[in-house]
Formats: structure tokens, C-alpha cells, sequence
């Protein structure tokens, strides 16, 4: 035998078939892996979406089709009315005014809550004494529920009433109004019920967004000679920006939703001067029987929401929720 065919005999023979058959198998098992994890998101999301559909979007769906009849909630809906309903409402001066009430609310929240919210944040945040007695008093508030808070303060805000009393008290009894009889007065008196109601919400994220401050910040800041206010003007607010936002996209859309507090405190009134959507809507479908009507209101207030909701997510909250490359 010669050299050559020595070489060919102890050449190993590559074993092409495991090859072939490993190189086929990779792309089968990455793919049957994908299928796979895609099934387990949609096995465990399934439940949710589900629920969502059934309370959301068909309650949606179907106010959308009761908007566009004559219906008073009995028998066959058989009076279509087309769009009627929607012009009757935007030509309506009481749901007009409805709409500018919760814009008003959704803007002297935030200019009221935000300063109020972030000044006691950093108050609580320092250490002294009785903090945590402080934060519980100013959350308690947020916890209870609106039906106790509502009746609590109507008890409160009757003419001759403890508030009243107080205020003769101290020697301020020229300040005492007719604090939810007054038109020009019943607005600013549920805003005041409102601040107080949610000021602990605003208070309990600030608090949290503090903890998230690194320390070596202040620390730096104070060895190049900062004040308390520089420090808080360049280091505190700027890194609390997510927290605040977050938390005026919240305080908007309850302001924009608000019906409870309102409804025990005035119902509404006097002369209509602290309606809102909600209860507008409360009002004319529930006391007047008009449920055609009433579920054009109800999507009107849905469009008005998810349009504002969509403005701030585009031009507030971009910062936070776009996806760094």
C-alpha cells in the first residue's frame, strides 16, 4: 500500500448525517421554544384580557349602540335616533358646563395638591419627631371611603355648623358662607373637601420618589456650597419628574371622573354650579329615565378623557415611557 492510499485510510470520514440533522434541529427547537413562550404569555395574560373585554369594552361597545336610540331602559329599542343625542348634549349648557367644572377641578388640583403634596413630602422626608404619626394623619384621609368623607363634611359644612363654629370662634365668623348653597361659593368649597381627600396620595408617592434620591447628591451638593433651596430646585424636583407626572396623569383622570364626593356633597347644585359629567350623566340617565341619552354622555366623557389622556401620555409622559435604543 503507498503513501497516498495510507493517507486516504486514516483521513476520519466527516459524519455528514448528525451534522445535517443538529444543523436542521437548532432552528426547529428555537422555534418551538418561541411558540412555546408565546403560549405561556398568552395562557397567563388570557384571563386578564378576558375580563377585560367583558367589563370594558363591551360596555363600551354597547353604550356606543344605546347612545344612538330614544330609549328609556324598557322594552325594544326601536326609536333610532342617529347622532341626536350627541348634538343634543354638546348644544346643552348644563352639560357644558359640566365639562368646564371638571377641566377647572382637573387644574386647580394639580396647581393646588402639587406645591401642598411636594413641601409636605419634604417636610416628612426629614428626620423628626413624630413622622410617622404625620404621615399616617395625612393618609388616613385618602383611605376612607368617599360615601364617610362625603357625610362627614355635608355634617360639617351646614350653615350654623361645626365649621362655622369654629370660625366665630377665632374671631373669622365674617368669612362664614353658605359654603355648599352658594353658587359662587360651592365649587372651591368641594375642591377644598377634594385636597383634602387625595392630598395623602400625592403625599405617599412623593414620599416615595424621595427615597429613590441617592444620597452622594446632597452630600456633593452640600460640600460646593449649595442652599436648601438650590438643592432642591436642581437635585430633588428634577429626579421626582416621573413621580409628579405619574402622579398628575392619575390626579386627571379622577378629576375628570369625579361623581361620588360631588353627588353627596351637592348633587350637583346649587343651580347647577358644581355639575359634572358624572353626575350629569347620573342625573339624566337614573333620575330621568333617559338611558339613549345618559350613554351618549357616557361616551362623550370616555372620548374627552381618552383624548386628554393621550395629549399628556404624548407631550407629558413621552420622557418616561420611550424605549432607549
Amino acid at each position: 500500500m503507498s503513501v497516498a492510499d495510507d493517507a486516504l485510510a486514516t483521513r476520519p470520514v466527516p459524519d455528514s448525517a448528525p451534522a445535517r440533522s443538529g444543523t436542521g434541529g437548532a432552528p426547529r427547537r428555537r422555534l418551538s421554544s418561541a411558540w412555546r413562550q408565546r403560549l405561556e404569555i398568552l395562557f397567563f395574560v388570557s384571563p386578564a384580557l378576558a375580563l377585560f373585554a367583558v367589563f370594558v369594552v363591551v360596555p363600551i361597545l354597547q353604550a356606543g349602540r344605546y347612545s344612538l336610540y330614544d330609549w328609556n331602559g324598557l322594552g325594544p329599542m326601536d326609536d333610532f335616533v342617529g347622532l341626536q343625542n350627541y348634538v343634543r348634549a354638546l348644544s346643552d349648557d348644563v352639560f357644558t358646563s359640566a365639562v368646564q367644572h371638571n377641566l377647572t377641578i382637573v387644574v386647580l388640583s394639580i396647581v393646588v395638591q402639587l406645591p401642598l403634596g411636594l413641601g409636605i413630602a419634604l417636610l416628612l422626608n426629614r428626620q423628626m419627631w413624630g413622622r410617622t404619626f404625620l404621615r399616617v394623619v395625612i393618609f388616613v384621609p385618602y383611605v376612607l371611603a368617599e360615601v364617610v368623607a362625603g357625610v362627614v363634611w355635608f355634617m360639617l359644612l351646614q350653615p350654623d355648623g361645626p365649621v362655622d363654629a369654629v370660625l366665630d370662634a377665632v374671631g373669622l365668623g365674617g368669612f362664614t358662607q353658605l359654603w355648599l348653597g352658594d353658587p359662587d361659593v360651592a365649587l372651591y368649597t368641594v375642591l377644598v373637601v377634594l385636597t383634602w381627600k387625595y392630598l395623602g396620595l400625592a403625599v405617599i408617592l412623593f414620599l416615595a420618589g424621595l427615597q429613590g434620591v441617592p444620597d452622594e447628591l446632597y452630600e456633593a451638593a452640600q460640600i460646593d456650597g449649595a442652599s436648601w433651596w438650590q438643592v432642591q430646585r436642581r437635585i430633588t424636583v428634577p429626579l421626582l419628574g416621573p413621580t409628579i407626572r405619574t402622579w398628575g396623569f392619575l390626579s386627571m383622570i379622577g378629576s375628570l371622573q369625579l361623581f361620588d364626593m360631588v353627588w353627596i356633597l351637592t348633587k350637583g347644585g346649587p343651580a347647577n354650579s358644581t355639575v359634572t359629567m358624572a353626575t350629569y350623566l347620573i342625573n339624566q340617565g337614573t333620575d330621568r329615565s333617559q338611558y339613549g341619552y345618559a350613554s351618549a354622555v357616557a361616551v362623550l366623557l370616555f372620548a374627552i378623557s381618552l383624548i386628554l389622556a393621550a395629549i399628556y401620555q404624548v407631550f407629558v409622559l413621552r420622557r418616561d415611557t420611550k424605549v432607549s435604543s
